[in-house]
């Protein structure tokens, strides 16, 4: 049994010697084998049964590979992250960790349930060979990186290598994502710009390891809220979707809280997520031509290294605020300021699912409390270079100021906090 993985075979001797290792695991193939017995065997013939386990580990510049005694020699097995493809190997002789990364779950499954019984003495029910030399091609399973920027590049009948990390697939014409990129688990970086893709399947968000997605010159008409509930929340740090045919984002949007960089040029984006201040960790934003008319109050908050919003239609900022005070409050607007304001949790599974929408599309007043239906809007203008270090101008009249709009959730707050609209 063959296991194709990333592996780093650390001495525990060496924090005694006062050295530390590379930290970093190399591409290799690990067997369980079954070793000859000396001068038993004929050439062509195989192992002989009752012969010991090993562990073969070959590597591109070890081909031969170094065997590892397995027959009451493992100390531990580190299984926490093996749904993530990791594991540890601990032997007693030679007193040495295999760190196995990068694995298919499945297949690192078996093989440890295997080795296990290997280490036993039990009889393995998988069959075993001697131990061979790793072919040069079967490294080749392990690319990390596939680039493929023509539609006859692109791989029909074959498979992508269960290992990559990072794949481009543009220019090859594809009207929707490929289903077979949703198995690469250790996928990192993906690229799919210059095709015509309409539509993203909530699965994309089974991608945990993904970092980056570029989805440039598509033609993609919405972003869906699902996507921006998934793992993405925790991975997704640059996300590219210039050149499509945008004119919203989802209110869910705000929720891919590890967002970094986020490029959204040339769409048909009318207004930006009302809490897009919650993306604390963003640093790049580009919108130019689009059809912003204003900017959200949570624009306020951000604290941006890069912001370009030229070529957009902002309205001149209205003279009269628009008041949509309720006095006394509805028991809904009561309640909704009540549990924001406590933050207790809900979600259709409590309440019903509009109830969870008004509540998502929840005001924050400048005082940080929260309204509903029951506020005064007011407009005005903001300097953007009090949320963003660089600026690119507005237009072509040298302009840094854009409009933005401002909620106050009571007479009282409006008073005094009026001065924002001045």
């Amino acid at each position: 049994m063959r296991l194709q993985c990333e592996v780093e075979v650390l001495s525990r001797h060496l924090p005694f010697l006062g050295l530390k290792s590379r930290g970093k695991g190399v591409r290799a193939v690990v067997s369980l084998c079954q070793p000859p017995r000396r001068s038993e065997l004929q050439p062509g013939e195989g192992a002989e049964p009752g012969s010991r386990a090993c562990l073969l580990v070959s590597t591109r510049k070890d081909k031969q590979g170094t065997c590892y005694e397995l027959k009451e020699n493992v100390e531990q097995l580190f299984m926490k992250f093996v749904d993530e493809g990791k594991a540890t190997i601990r032997l007693k002789e030679p007193p040495v960790d295999i760190c196995l990364s990068k694995a298919n779950p499945g297949s690192l499954k078996s093989f440890l349930s295997a080795l296990r019984l290997a280490h036993r003495g039990c009889d393995v029910s998988i069959p075993l060979s001697t131990p061979t030399p790793v072919k040069t091609s079967e490294f080749e399973k392990f690319k990390t990186k596939m680039v493929i920027t023509s539609k006859k590049d692109y791989p029909l009948s074959t498979s992508f290598p269960c290992s990559l990390e990072h794949l481009q697939a543009s220019h090859c014409r594809l009207a929707r994502l490929d289903m077979r990129i949703l198995c690469l688990k250790n996928l990192r970086r993906l690229d799919l710009s210059h095709n015509c893709i309409t539509k993203l399947p909530a699965t994309v968000g089974d991608l945990t390891h993904l970092r980056e997605l570029s989805l440039k010159d598509n033609h993609l008409e919405s972003f869906p809220g699902s996507l921006c509930q998934s793992t993405l929340r925790k991975s997704l740090q640059i996300l590219d979707l210039s050149q499509n045919k945008l004119k919203a984002l989802p209110v869910q949007f705000c929720q891919l809280r590890e967002l970094t960089h986020l490029n959204l040029n040339d769409n048909e984006l009318i207004q930006f997520p009302f809490k897009i201040g919650q993306l604390k960790n963003l640093r790049f934003l580009a919108a130019a031509r689009n059809k912003l008319t204003i900017l959200p109050c949570g624009f306020r908050t951000l604290s941006l290294e890069y912001l370009d919003l030229f070529g957009n239609t902002f309205e001149k900022p209205g003279v009269l605020p628009i008041i949509k005070l309720q006095v006394p409050l509805t028991l809904l607007e009561s309640s909704a300021r009540a549990v924001l304001s406590n933050r207790v949790p809900y979600g259709p599974h409590i309440i019903p699912f509009h109830l969870c929408g008004d509540l998502d599309s929840a005001k924050t007043c400048v005082c940080g409390r929260f309204c509903l239906e029951s506020f005064i809007q007011g407009t005005t203008t903001i300097n953007l270079q009090y949320v963003a270090h660089t600026v690119v101008l507005v237009d072509n009249m040298d302009r840094m100021e854009a409009p933005i709009i401002s909620y106050f959730c009571s007479l009282t707050c409006y008073v005094n906090f009026s001065d924002l609209l001045k």
